[in-house]
């Protein structure tokens, strides 16, 4: 038991600052949910419930308070006396207090089109919200690809600085024997010290694309995190799930919308009225004094005329709809010609992969009957150092092609609008 313990205790610091790692997945989510413009969707979405609402206030009573005093030059008198009657004539001083209610009865409807529009406006606002961090997925893969490219270029450097070490201490054992020259000794030592220096400008240039990539997903990683690189493969035949294919669907369904609410407009619009008052004079004209009062009805709107400003609207809804068919057009032919560019240049990555490949392989024999001769004394560590970096030029140019591969179908799949 106590073995045991000591084991737990022994390895619990390993486990504590195990390394993190990163895949573009990963990134592509913590842009959506981090990138300020995503707390947009439900902005929108309090937006449009608050009009909503008031929209539909509309179907409740309207309740107005309404006073008045007046004084009128002239009042209403009557021109023949009549025996034994007098007829007072009103004051001019009047005064007027009422409560005024009107209920819509009828409006043809216009309160749920103007809902189903604004319920449509929502889902277009917030499909917009959507492409626009769709896209943000085109600078991740530039951060996350440049990130990868440093790293894979730090693990290589630090293979090709153990190699030369190794080779070092060969050529440091022939000094002592006197079978090669010192100076190559120092020749590998500042070739070595060479590498030091690409080693600290590649951690630079890796945390400073690594910050950058942390800057957009809003999120901080430790130094020594590690990028997974994404496989490479492409189905041709998927079906594109582009968000902007999405958008102008939506849009189109905004216009059907508008559409309905400008029918609306036609019909007429019936409402209920009440009125309750108190003032001097009350409806009784020829009563000099303050009385309550009240009366109720309904009435009609119908405007049956309106210089055709309903066509035109239609004509403007229709021209609208239009424009989306071009726009779904021009991004649909613009979007095959960015496929047919990464295809191209897909094909082209893995060419130079394969050839690299055959390019490295005749380096390593190169470099071994190089080793046995630096050995024994037969080429110079200069001439070994030609050789042993010509490995490594293949072999960096053999790792920039496979992150440019990487990157072109990262693109590929994000113009193409599908998923690994």
């Amino acid at each position: 038991m106590k073995k045991f313990l000591f084991l737990i205790v022994l390895i619990s610091p390993l486990l504590l600052h195990a390394q993190q790692v990163l895949d573009l997945d990963t990134c592509y989510d913590l842009a959506e949910k981090n990138y300020p413009l995503a707390q947009q969707s439900d902005l929108l979405k309090n937006k449009i419930d608050s009009e909503i609402n008031t929209i539909k206030k509309e179907q409740y009573p309207k309740l107005d308070l309404n006073a008045q005093a007046t004084y009128q030059s002239d009042v209403i008198e009557f021109p023949l006396q009549l025996p034994n009657v007098t007829i007072e004539a009103p004051n001019k001083d009047q005064y007027r207090a009422t409560l005024d209610a009107n209920q819509l009865i009828y409006n043809g409807g216009i309160i749920a089109a103007t809902t189903q529009l604004k319920t449509a406006e929502l889902q277009s606002q917030q499909q917009q919200v959507v492409v626009n961090l769709y896209q943000l997925k085109s600078r991740i893969n530039q951060y996350y690809f440049g990130t990868l490219l440093f790293q894979k270029h730090l693990e290589l450097l630090n293979t090709k600085k153990e190699q030369l070490a190794l080779r070092l201490a060969e050529v440091n054992s022939g000094i002592k024997f006197g079978a090669v020259l010192a100076s190559a000794g120092q020749i590998i030592e500042a070739e070595l010290l060479k590498i030091e220096q690409q080693i600290s400008q590649a951690n630079f240039d890796r945390k400073k694309a690594l910050d950058n990539l942390s800057s957009l997903i809003n999120m901080t990683f430790d130094d020594d995190i590690i990028l997974s690189q994404p496989i490479s493969t492409l189905s041709f035949e998927a079906k594109s799930k582009r968000p902007e294919l999405k958008l102008f669907e939506l849009k189109e369904q905004e216009i059907e919308a508008s559409k309905e609410v400008n029918s609306k407009l036609k019909y007429p619009k019936v409402m209920g009225f009440a009125q309750v008052g108190y003032g001097n004079p009350g409806l009784n004209m020829l009563d000099n004094s303050f009385q309550d009062f009240y009366m109720a009805g309904i009435k009609l709107h119908w405007n049956i005329f309106d210089w055709g400003k309903t066509k035109e609207k239609d004509k403007v809804l229709t021209i609208s709809q239009q424009l989306i068919n071009t726009e779904r057009e021009t991004f649909n032919l613009n979007n095959e010609i960015q496929l047919k560019e990464l295809e191209n240049d897909r094909n082209k990555y893995l060419q130079l992969i394969l050839t690299d490949s055959q390019i490295i392989n005749l380096r390593e024999k190169v470099l071994d009957a190089s080793n046995s001769q630096l050995r024994h004394g037969v080429i110079t560590a200069s001439q070994y150092i030609i050789d042993f970096n010509m490995l490594y030029e293949a072999k960096t140019d053999q790792q920039i092609h496979e992150i440019q591969l990487g990157l072109t179908t990262a693109n590929y799949l994000v113009v193409k609008g599908v998923s690994e």
